[in-house]
């Protein structure tokens, strides 16, 4: 019972922020600010913090499985509340379906910029102690065909690298923010809100939380600023043709239809 209230009260706090619609309607432009100015902090912060090195716990663990995370986190929350709501298996997956499409996006997009990288990309040889040279490094241009052959020859590739972080922070904050809206008139219309599924609310909200402190990171410490701001702009084109556009249309065999759709209908009519 004391860790019940505490729950319930925390979870509802984080739904009146998430399904605020001021929330809701400007999240993106936070994150659009964040990938352009960001970078820009780099010049005032210290570079010789935890967060500065990429094998930090945060990111060996967290980061490095993202998308697996989102899905986990994401996946439970959409089961929970579409089931507790509708007590239809269709409606559950067909909300599900969500992430799967997600999920396409963000391999479609890895193949992408592995594409670009390829395309765009130079072998280099590194040469060790090379008088003269700040660091005793020299790279020699070295003939690849491509950046398998180049790594596979122990030389370094160098290409147009699209932030993959950049982008799956971005797409991933910007699809949970969309989900997790839900909560608010989910609550509002009384429906069953189990501690289970506020806990699994919360973990959302937490690593909601997590994604944006993360983005922010990788934008002062890491790759270049044109780099992070295509990842960025990319992220935000793949919500915007799914959430925006695509699931708008209704719900139909090729939409699974926009977060919420179908899952009140029972409360609304009693």
């Amino acid at each position: 019972m004391g860790v019940e209230q505490p729950v319930a009260l925390l979870s509802e706090l984080a739904a009146c922020c998430l399904g605020n619609t001021y929330f809701r309607r400007h999240y993106h432009l936070w994150m659009a600010l964040l990938v352009l100015m960001g970078p820009g902090l780099t010049y005032y912060v210290s570079h010789s913090t935890v967060f500065a090195n990429k094998r930090n716990f945060l990111y060996l663990y967290f980061l490095r499985s993202g998308w697996g995370w989102t899905c986990l986190l994401t996946g439970g929350y959409l089961l929970l509340v579409s089931y507790s709501s509708s007590r239809s298996l269709g409606t559950c997956l067909r909300h599900m379906f969500r992430l799967v499409i997600a999920t396409i996006f963000w391999k479609a997009a890895l193949l992408g910029f592995a594409l670009v990288e390829n395309a765009t990309g130079s072998c280099f040889e590194p040469i060790r102690n090379y008088e003269g040279l700040e660091g005793g490094v020299a790279l020699l241009l070295h003939e690849a065909q491509n950046k398998a052959v180049c790594l596979t020859s122990g030389f370094v590739w160098r290409g147009y690298d699209i932030s993959e972080d950049t982008f799956l922070l971005t797409f991933a904050s910007l699809v949970m923010a969309e989900e997790m809206a839900v909560f608010k008139p989910y609550l509002a219309c009384h429906l069953p809100a189990s501690s289970a599924l506020r806990i699994v609310f919360l973990m959302c909200a937490a690593l909601l939380i997590l994604w944006n402190f993360l983005l922010l990171c990788v934008l002062v410490y890491f790759q270049r600023y044109t780099h992070k701001l295509l990842g960025g702009a990319l992220a935000t084109l793949c919500w915007r043709l799914t959430y925006h556009w695509w699931y708008k249309t209704g719900v139909s065999w090729y939409s699974p239809g926009r977060p919420g759709v179908g899952l009140f209908e029972k409360a609304d009519k009693e």
